[in-house]
């Protein structure tokens, strides 16, 4: 049975612990509050972007731009894995790895090889320990989400497409659907099609619109396309950080609990172990006394 000595400095440490998981809950939620608002803020502009261009590109040729090519065969697909930097936040990563790694699965079994772009250093770590090539990896980059880190992995897989490397791009991210749920979800990117665009942009009842433009909607096409492929990472990085932090404050809420509730435990055995020390000493008072009447 562990002293009274050993449960107080059991007593303390838990103490402590509970004092960093509170700390690091009330860092996550500022974080979010600051991440979700921008994730709000972004996605009326996201699902405007892909309305407009999925009206502009249904009435043109596939030839106007590369990104719009369809492959007459897939050999290879490039998949980009978006997770975080660091860790406490529950099941969070593995949840993308596993999505990432079932994608992968079933891209082999059609025959196809899959090409990693890695974006975070838990998908970094990972895959370095299984061995797949790693690199075509970016990290320390999930803290500060921006529009220019989602150009930077965007072009990762578009410059492997245009060079003939992958014949297709997905990603793989983590929807924000709400503080308990964040949802491991995997989009197609490369190549652009209508269908893709009007899937990504809100469904509205009544005839769809039709834009009249100037210049032509394939010179316009050409600047847009690269840009909805920056605008769809962008959108997928933002839900993903916003998920990362919901997903720490849960696991942060739940071990500031499970501290609660073994600092209860291990007082309990404290006093119990106080009392048995106690009736201990008192028994050998009256086994003293016992002894000198006798």
């Amino acid at each position: 049975m562990p002293s009274q000595r050993d449960i107080l400095n059991k007593i303390s440490a838990v103490k402590k612990t509970r004092q960093i998981t509170r700390a690091m809950n009330m860092v996550a939620a500022a974080k979010l509050r600051g991440v979700q608002e921008k994730t709000e803020r972004f996605q009326p502009y996201a699902a405007k972007y892909a309305e407009v261009l999925a009206s502009l590109s249904s009435g043109v040729s596939p030839d106007v731009h590369p990104l719009l090519v369809q492959p007459e065969k897939v050999e290879k697909v490039g998949l980009i894995l978006l997770t975080a930097d660091r860790g406490l936040c529950g099941s969070f990563n593995m949840n993308l790895i596993n999505a990432g790694l079932r994608f992968a699965k079933e891209r082999q079994a059609a025959g196809q090889q899959v090409e990693h772009f890695l974006v975070g250093r838990k998908a970094r770590d990972f895959h370095r320990r299984r061995g797949v090539n790693v690199d075509n990896a970016l990290t320390g980059v999930m803290n500060t989400v921006d529009f220019d880190l989602a150009v930077q992995v965007a072009r990762m897989g578009m410059n492997a497409f245009l060079a003939g490397e992958v014949q297709e791009v997905y990603m793989v991210y983590s929807h924000f659907r709400s503080m308990a749920a964040q949802i491991p979800t995997v989009v197609k990117l490369l190549p652009i099609s209508p269908d893709m665009a009007g899937e990504a942009a809100p469904t509205k009842e009544g005839p769809s619109l039709e834009y009249l433009t100037e210049p032509s909607a394939e010179q316009i096409l050409v600047d847009l396309l690269p840009r909805f492929v920056n605008v769809t990472v962008y959108s997928g990085l933002l839900n993903t950080a916003t998920s990362e932090q919901a997903a720490r404050m849960a696991a942060m809420d739940n071990a500031t609990k499970n501290c609660k509730e073994m600092i209860n435990t291990l007082t309990l055995a404290y006093n119990k172990a106080r009392q048995a020390s106690i009736t201990a000493e008192l028994m050998d008072i009256v086994g003293g006394a016992e002894a000198l009447k006798g």
